[in-house]
């Protein structure tokens, strides 16, 4: 059997960089990113899978734990209004424990898309890329260094999308693997990226995986707080997993952090 850290990605905020702005979140923030969550072992995938069953059991939750859903309190999860206070409160803590007590690391690329704008519309117009291809090579790279610092392949499984946003990701991958990293050297060079030998000896698999996939979903709970702690260190839910060592900065010193970290990209 293949020693491998498994990759679980989901996505958050629109890949276009000229997207209509629409109606702005609550929190006043615009961002596209790729993250979630690293699993080092099968064992580990099957203790977090564990506490996800028993949780959603506990709840008589048959949908998939969709982060927007929980904290909008609408769709699969209106019930959550019926509660009172004193039982919403338990609900959360105990989203956050089956978060915590996983062993399982976040991981994620996150660009404020005002701060890209910014940087490269000038400089390169209509022909600035989609914003997944950005956050899905750095999110990547760096799990590889992750799995390459255990000896260990990669694995990755992406939320599944439409066919045609499936299909693109599925060619970022290959172009890792075939070519390496897309960004020009001297912009890239100081955080020291795998080269496309590299890559292609850790990326060990590439799947799309549904919603229904409990990891998925485990995914999808990380990023959000990973997305907002970009904004403010002190957004409690982030706050919170960075006290309780559950995201890789965690595990880095101060000089790691820029190669191997949660990359907020375009934070200007």
């Amino acid at each position: 059997m293949v020693n491998a850290v498994q990759l679980y990605l989901d996505d958050s905020g629109t890949r276009n960089p000229d997207r209509k702005p629409g109606k702005r979140a609550a929190h006043g923030h615009d961002w596209f990113s790729l993250g979630g969550i690293l699993v080092a072992e099968d064992a580990d995938i099957k203790d977090a899978r564990r506490r996800h069953e028993e949780f959603c059991y506990d709840w008589k939750i048959t949908a998939p734990l969709h982060s927007s859903e929980i904290r909008g309190k609408h769709k699969n999860f209106n019930f959550l209004r019926s509660l009172s206070k004193a039982q919403q409160q338990e609900f959360y803590e105990g989203l956050y424990q089956l978060m915590v007590q996983s062993p399982i690391t976040g991981i994620a690329c996150v660009i404020d898309r005002p701060g890209y704008n910014a940087r490269y519309r000038e400089r390169y117009g209509r022909q600035r890329w989609s914003l997944c291809k950005t956050a899905f090579a750095i999110c990547v790279e760096r799990a590889a260094k992750f799995a390459r610092n255990q000896n260990a392949k990669l694995r990755v499984y992406v939320e599944r999308a439409d066919r045609k946003t499936d299909e693109k990701i599925r060619e970022y991958y290959d172009a890792l693997r075939d070519t390496g990293m897309p960004f020009g050297r001297p912009t890239s060079d100081k955080y020291s990226p795998l080269n496309a030998a590299e890559l292609r000896e850790t990326l060990y698999e590439f799947r799309t995986k549904a919603k229904t996939s409990p990891m998925i979903q485990m995914a999808d709970l990380f990023l959000w707080p990973m997305c907002i702690g970009g904004y403010d260190g002190n957004n409690r839910p982030y706050k919170r997993l960075i006290e309780d060592g559950k995201l890789i900065d965690c595990s880095l010193n101060k000089e790691e952090q820029p190669f191997l970290g949660i990359k907020y990209s375009c934070f200007d």
